[in-house]
Protein backbone atom coordinates (compact mmCIF):
# COMPACT_ATOMS: atom_id res chain seq x y z
CA UNK A 1 0.00 0.00 0.00
CA UNK A 2 0.99 3.54 -0.99
CA UNK A 3 2.06 5.97 1.86
CA UNK A 4 -0.31 9.12 1.66
CA UNK A 5 -1.08 12.16 3.62
CA UNK A 6 -2.89 12.38 7.12
CA UNK A 7 -0.67 9.30 8.24
CA UNK A 8 -0.64 10.91 12.05
CA UNK A 9 -0.05 7.79 13.58
CA UNK A 10 3.49 7.03 12.02
CA UNK A 11 4.41 10.17 12.51
CA UNK A 12 3.83 9.24 16.75
CA UNK A 13 5.82 5.76 16.34
CA UNK A 14 8.37 7.07 14.99
CA UNK A 15 9.20 10.94 17.18
CA UNK A 16 7.36 9.71 20.02
CA UNK A 17 5.03 12.74 20.41
CA UNK A 18 1.65 12.11 21.13
CA UNK A 19 -1.50 12.38 18.52
CA UNK A 20 -2.74 15.57 19.76
CA UNK A 21 0.65 17.28 19.94
CA UNK A 22 0.90 17.74 16.37
CA UNK A 23 0.11 19.90 13.75
CA UNK A 24 -1.01 17.90 10.89
CA UNK A 25 -0.38 20.24 7.32
CA UNK A 26 0.37 17.06 5.42
CA UNK A 27 -2.88 17.09 3.69
CA UNK A 28 -4.87 19.02 1.26
CA UNK A 29 -7.83 18.81 3.62
CA UNK A 30 -9.54 21.50 4.31
CA UNK A 31 -9.39 22.39 7.98
CA UNK A 32 -12.62 24.07 8.53
CA UNK A 33 -14.93 21.38 7.47
CA UNK A 34 -18.44 21.67 7.04
CA UNK A 35 -20.36 20.48 10.18
CA UNK A 36 -22.46 17.61 9.92
CA UNK A 37 -26.46 17.96 10.34
CA UNK A 38 -28.38 16.06 12.72
CA UNK A 39 -28.69 12.35 11.06
CA UNK A 40 -31.94 10.78 10.50
CA UNK A 41 -32.91 8.00 13.14
CA UNK A 42 -32.74 5.28 11.14
CA UNK A 43 -29.41 6.17 9.50
CA UNK A 44 -27.26 3.65 10.32
CA UNK A 45 -29.72 1.01 10.75
CA UNK A 46 -31.30 0.96 7.06
CA UNK A 47 -29.17 0.44 4.08
CA UNK A 48 -27.98 2.62 2.18
CA UNK A 49 -30.13 2.64 -0.88
CA UNK A 50 -29.14 4.86 -4.11
CA UNK A 51 -29.95 8.12 -3.75
CA UNK A 52 -31.70 10.59 -6.21
CA UNK A 53 -31.50 13.08 -3.53
CA UNK A 54 -27.74 13.14 -3.68
CA UNK A 55 -26.75 12.66 -7.02
CA UNK A 56 -29.51 15.86 -7.74
CA UNK A 57 -27.69 17.71 -5.44
CA UNK A 58 -23.97 16.93 -6.98
CA UNK A 59 -25.24 17.22 -10.56
CA UNK A 60 -26.51 20.86 -9.01
CA UNK A 61 -23.13 21.78 -7.34
CA UNK A 62 -20.89 20.33 -9.91
CA UNK A 63 -23.06 21.46 -12.87
CA UNK A 64 -22.34 18.07 -14.39
CA UNK A 65 -24.84 16.88 -16.90
CA UNK A 66 -25.12 13.07 -14.97
CA UNK A 67 -22.90 11.66 -12.19
CA UNK A 68 -22.44 8.33 -9.65
CA UNK A 69 -21.88 8.75 -6.16
CA UNK A 70 -18.92 6.60 -4.77
CA UNK A 71 -16.68 5.71 -1.76
CA UNK A 72 -14.52 8.44 -2.33
CA UNK A 73 -12.74 8.63 -5.64
CA UNK A 74 -10.42 6.32 -4.57
CA UNK A 75 -12.55 3.47 -5.57
CA UNK A 76 -13.16 4.34 -8.78
CA UNK A 77 -9.17 5.02 -9.54
CA UNK A 78 -8.95 1.21 -8.50
CA UNK A 79 -12.01 0.39 -10.45
CA UNK A 80 -11.39 1.93 -14.05
CA UNK A 81 -8.45 0.39 -14.71
CA UNK A 82 -10.26 -3.14 -14.18
CA UNK A 83 -12.98 -2.09 -17.20
CA UNK A 84 -10.67 -1.95 -20.02
CA UNK A 85 -8.34 -4.96 -21.48
CA UNK A 86 -4.62 -4.19 -21.36
CA UNK A 87 -3.93 -0.34 -22.99
CA UNK A 88 -1.14 2.19 -23.15
CA UNK A 89 -1.65 4.19 -20.04
CA UNK A 90 0.20 8.21 -19.76
CA UNK A 91 0.29 9.26 -16.50
CA UNK A 92 1.40 13.08 -15.65
CA UNK A 93 4.25 13.32 -12.96
CA UNK A 94 4.34 14.12 -9.74
CA UNK A 95 0.62 13.36 -9.22
CA UNK A 96 -1.14 11.34 -7.23
CA UNK A 97 0.62 8.28 -7.65
CA UNK A 98 -2.46 5.97 -6.68
CA UNK A 99 -3.48 6.90 -10.47
CA UNK A 100 -0.09 5.20 -11.59
CA UNK A 101 -0.10 2.59 -9.22
CA UNK A 102 -3.51 1.77 -9.99
CA UNK A 103 -2.76 1.07 -13.81
CA UNK A 104 0.23 -0.60 -13.02
CA UNK A 105 -1.52 -3.12 -10.67
CA UNK A 106 -3.81 -4.29 -13.91
CA UNK A 107 -1.56 -4.87 -15.78
CA UNK A 108 -1.71 -1.93 -18.16
CA UNK A 109 1.32 -0.54 -19.64
CA UNK A 110 2.15 2.94 -17.66
CA UNK A 111 4.25 6.04 -18.67
CA UNK A 112 4.54 8.51 -16.34
CA UNK A 113 5.25 11.96 -17.95
CA UNK A 114 5.83 15.65 -16.85
CA UNK A 115 2.67 18.22 -17.63
CA UNK A 116 4.31 19.45 -20.29
CA UNK A 117 5.13 16.17 -22.28
CA UNK A 118 1.33 15.56 -22.28
CA UNK A 119 0.61 16.81 -25.33
CA UNK A 120 3.10 15.15 -27.04
CA UNK A 121 1.95 11.58 -25.31
CA UNK A 122 -1.63 11.81 -26.43
CA UNK A 123 -1.28 10.70 -29.80
CA UNK A 124 0.31 7.28 -28.51
CA UNK A 125 -1.92 6.64 -25.63
CA UNK A 126 -4.70 4.67 -24.97
CA UNK A 127 -5.67 6.39 -21.65
CA UNK A 128 -4.20 9.53 -20.34
CA UNK A 129 -4.90 10.46 -16.44
CA UNK A 130 -4.05 13.92 -14.88
CA UNK A 131 -5.50 15.85 -11.58
CA UNK A 132 -6.20 18.98 -12.76
CA UNK A 133 -5.36 21.48 -10.99
CA UNK A 134 -2.79 18.95 -9.78
CA UNK A 135 -1.63 17.60 -6.62
CA UNK A 136 0.91 18.10 -5.65
CA UNK A 137 2.32 20.96 -7.83
CA UNK A 138 -0.95 22.86 -8.41
CA UNK A 139 0.05 23.31 -12.62
CA UNK A 140 -3.25 23.25 -14.31
CA UNK A 141 -4.20 22.72 -18.02
CA UNK A 142 -6.96 24.64 -19.63
CA UNK A 143 -10.53 23.27 -20.29
CA UNK A 144 -10.10 23.58 -24.36
CA UNK A 145 -7.07 21.67 -24.30
CA UNK A 146 -8.60 18.81 -22.17
CA UNK A 147 -11.54 18.68 -24.39
CA UNK A 148 -9.47 18.53 -27.12
CA UNK A 149 -7.21 15.79 -25.66
CA UNK A 150 -10.38 13.82 -24.89
CA UNK A 151 -11.83 13.83 -28.56
CA UNK A 152 -8.54 12.47 -30.07
CA UNK A 153 -8.35 9.63 -27.61
CA UNK A 154 -12.47 8.74 -28.02
CA UNK A 155 -11.70 8.22 -32.00
CA UNK A 156 -9.76 5.29 -31.07
CA UNK A 157 -11.92 4.45 -28.23
CA UNK A 158 -9.67 5.70 -25.37
CA UNK A 159 -10.42 7.35 -22.37
CA UNK A 160 -8.98 11.09 -21.05
CA UNK A 161 -9.40 10.51 -16.81
CA UNK A 162 -9.75 13.95 -15.12
CA UNK A 163 -8.85 14.07 -11.61
CA UNK A 164 -10.39 17.43 -10.07
CA UNK A 165 -10.27 16.61 -6.75
CA UNK A 166 -9.37 20.11 -5.87
CA UNK A 167 -11.32 22.34 -8.30
CA UNK A 168 -13.68 23.17 -6.25
CA UNK A 169 -11.54 26.49 -5.88
CA UNK A 170 -11.02 27.42 -9.80
CA UNK A 171 -14.05 26.20 -11.27
CA UNK A 172 -13.15 27.68 -14.42
CA UNK A 173 -10.86 25.18 -15.67
CA UNK A 174 -13.19 21.94 -14.86
CA UNK A 175 -14.62 20.16 -17.79
CA UNK A 176 -17.01 18.27 -15.60
CA UNK A 177 -19.80 20.28 -17.63
CA UNK A 178 -18.64 18.44 -20.63
CA UNK A 179 -18.58 14.77 -19.15
CA UNK A 180 -21.39 13.49 -21.51
CA UNK A 181 -18.67 13.61 -24.47
CA UNK A 182 -17.14 10.49 -25.25
CA UNK A 183 -13.99 9.74 -24.25
CA UNK A 184 -14.01 11.85 -20.96
CA UNK A 185 -14.08 10.22 -17.28
CA UNK A 186 -14.29 13.36 -14.44
CA UNK A 187 -13.65 12.63 -10.83
CA UNK A 188 -14.40 14.75 -8.04
CA UNK A 189 -14.34 14.54 -4.40
CA UNK A 190 -16.32 15.78 -1.39
CA UNK A 191 -12.76 15.54 1.00
CA UNK A 192 -10.77 18.16 0.07
CA UNK A 193 -13.01 21.38 -0.32
CA UNK A 194 -15.78 20.39 2.21
CA UNK A 195 -13.60 18.89 4.58
CA UNK A 196 -15.15 15.68 5.11
CA UNK A 197 -12.51 13.22 4.02
CA UNK A 198 -13.82 10.76 6.95
CA UNK A 199 -17.37 10.34 5.17
CA UNK A 200 -15.50 8.74 2.01
CA UNK A 201 -17.73 9.99 -0.65
CA UNK A 202 -16.83 11.17 -3.97
CA UNK A 203 -18.85 11.22 -7.48
CA UNK A 204 -17.40 10.82 -11.67
CA UNK A 205 -19.22 12.09 -13.78
CA UNK A 206 -18.66 10.01 -17.42
CA UNK A 207 -21.15 8.95 -20.33
CA UNK A 208 -24.05 6.87 -18.80
CA UNK A 209 -23.12 3.83 -20.34
CA UNK A 210 -19.79 4.14 -18.43
CA UNK A 211 -21.44 5.04 -15.24
CA UNK A 212 -23.65 1.86 -15.45
CA UNK A 213 -20.46 -0.64 -15.81
CA UNK A 214 -18.83 1.18 -13.12
CA UNK A 215 -22.12 0.75 -10.77
CA UNK A 216 -21.83 -2.62 -11.69
CA UNK A 217 -18.14 -3.39 -10.70
CA UNK A 218 -18.65 -1.80 -7.46
CA UNK A 219 -21.94 -3.56 -6.19
CA UNK A 220 -24.80 -1.94 -4.02
CA UNK A 221 -24.56 0.32 -1.15
CA UNK A 222 -21.01 1.37 -2.01
CA UNK A 223 -21.44 4.62 -0.24
CA UNK A 224 -23.09 4.39 3.90
CA UNK A 225 -26.27 6.11 4.23
CA UNK A 226 -25.03 8.72 6.82
CA UNK A 227 -22.38 10.01 4.27
CA UNK A 228 -25.34 10.24 1.64
CA UNK A 229 -27.03 12.56 4.30
CA UNK A 230 -24.07 14.75 5.40
CA UNK A 231 -23.36 15.21 1.44
CA UNK A 232 -27.11 16.39 0.55
CA UNK A 233 -26.82 19.06 2.76
CA UNK A 234 -23.06 20.16 2.26
CA UNK A 235 -23.84 20.06 -1.57
CA UNK A 236 -26.91 21.94 -0.92
CA UNK A 237 -25.42 24.72 1.15
CA UNK A 238 -24.57 27.79 -0.87
CA UNK A 239 -23.62 30.41 1.53
CA UNK A 240 -21.39 27.81 3.59
CA UNK A 241 -20.20 27.32 -0.24
CA UNK A 242 -19.36 30.96 -0.76
CA UNK A 243 -17.66 31.78 2.44
CA UNK A 244 -15.39 28.85 2.64
CA UNK A 245 -14.37 29.76 -1.05
CA UNK A 246 -13.52 33.20 0.33
CA UNK A 247 -12.06 32.15 3.28
CA UNK A 248 -9.39 29.33 2.13
CA UNK A 249 -8.62 31.82 -0.92
CA UNK A 250 -7.34 34.24 2.03
CA UNK A 251 -5.43 31.37 3.40
CA UNK A 252 -4.15 29.86 0.52
CA UNK A 253 -2.67 33.64 -0.33
CA UNK A 254 -1.28 33.88 3.63
CA UNK A 255 0.35 30.66 3.17
CA UNK A 256 1.96 31.63 -0.26
CA UNK A 257 2.95 34.76 1.17
CA UNK A 258 4.50 33.33 4.46
CA UNK A 259 6.21 30.99 2.70
CA UNK A 260 7.77 33.78 0.47
CA UNK A 261 8.70 35.90 3.79
CA UNK A 262 10.71 32.70 4.49
CA UNK A 263 12.35 32.62 0.71
CA UNK A 264 10.51 29.68 -0.38
CA UNK A 265 8.87 29.79 -3.60
CA UNK A 266 5.79 28.09 -4.12
CA UNK A 267 2.85 27.10 -5.83
CA UNK A 268 -0.27 25.68 -5.90
CA UNK A 269 -3.91 25.86 -4.62
CA UNK A 270 -6.02 27.61 -1.99
CA UNK A 271 -5.87 24.72 0.12
CA UNK A 272 -1.94 24.35 -0.31
CA UNK A 273 1.24 24.69 -1.55
CA UNK A 274 4.11 23.31 -3.17
CA UNK A 275 7.78 23.93 -3.11
CA UNK A 276 9.80 21.80 -5.15
CA UNK A 277 13.17 20.00 -3.79
CA UNK A 278 15.58 22.32 -5.90
CA UNK A 279 13.72 25.54 -4.59
CA UNK A 280 14.50 24.34 -1.16
CA UNK A 281 18.28 24.30 -1.71
CA UNK A 282 17.68 20.03 -2.28
CA UNK A 283 17.12 20.02 1.30
CA UNK A 284 13.74 19.16 1.27
CA UNK A 285 14.46 15.74 3.53
CA UNK A 286 15.85 17.92 6.21
CA UNK A 287 12.97 20.60 6.34
CA UNK A 288 10.39 17.57 6.83
CA UNK A 289 12.68 15.92 9.46
CA UNK A 290 12.97 19.35 11.06
CA UNK A 291 9.61 20.30 11.48
CA UNK A 292 8.58 17.32 12.54
CA UNK A 293 10.98 17.03 15.61
CA UNK A 294 8.98 20.17 16.17
CA UNK A 295 5.72 18.71 15.93
CA UNK A 296 4.68 19.94 12.76
CA UNK A 297 3.59 17.10 10.15
CA UNK A 298 4.42 18.09 5.97
CA UNK A 299 4.00 15.33 3.20
CA UNK A 300 7.17 14.68 2.02
CA UNK A 301 7.55 13.22 -2.20
CA UNK A 302 9.94 11.48 -3.67
CA UNK A 303 10.32 10.27 -7.42
CA UNK A 304 11.59 6.86 -7.03
CA UNK A 305 13.71 5.44 -4.45
CA UNK A 306 16.45 8.31 -2.91
CA UNK A 307 15.31 11.18 -5.34
CA UNK A 308 13.21 13.64 -2.54
CA UNK A 309 10.95 16.11 -4.78
CA UNK A 310 9.67 18.40 -2.89
CA UNK A 311 7.36 19.19 0.22
CA UNK A 312 3.91 20.40 0.39
CA UNK A 313 2.55 22.27 3.02
CA UNK A 314 -1.18 22.15 3.95
CA UNK A 315 -3.29 24.84 5.40
CA UNK A 316 -3.43 25.75 9.60
CA UNK A 317 -6.80 25.61 11.01
CA UNK A 318 -6.20 28.35 13.87
CA UNK A 319 -4.03 30.54 14.61
CA UNK A 320 -2.18 28.90 17.08
CA UNK A 321 -1.25 26.49 14.30
CA UNK A 322 -0.07 29.76 12.09
CA UNK A 323 2.16 30.88 14.90
CA UNK A 324 3.37 27.27 15.12
CA UNK A 325 3.99 27.08 11.81
CA UNK A 326 5.92 30.86 11.47
CA UNK A 327 7.81 29.95 14.10
CA UNK A 328 9.09 26.39 12.85
CA UNK A 329 9.93 28.30 9.93
CA UNK A 330 11.45 31.23 11.53
CA UNK A 331 14.00 28.40 12.86
CA UNK A 332 15.08 26.46 10.14
CA UNK A 333 15.78 29.81 8.56
CA UNK A 334 17.73 30.79 11.41
CA UNK A 335 19.72 27.37 11.20
CA UNK A 336 19.71 27.41 7.61
CA UNK A 337 21.87 30.60 6.97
Amino acid sequence: MLEHGGNLRDAVRHFGRPLEDWLDLSTGINPHFYSAPQLSANAWHRLPEYSDELVKAAQAYYRAPQMLAVAGSQAVIQALPRLLPTANVVVSAPSYAEHAYQWRQAGHTVTECLYTELDASVEQADVVVLCNPNNPTGEFILSAQLLSWAAQLAKRGGWLVVDEAFADAVPDISVVTHADQPGLIVLRSVGKFFGLAGIRLGFVAAEKNLLQQLANYLGPWSVSGPAQQIAISALNDQQWQIRTALLLQQEGERLRQLLKAHEMRSSGTDLFQWCSHRDLNNKSEQLKQFMAERGIWLRWFTQGPHRPHGLRFGLPGSEAGWLRLELGLDEWCELDS
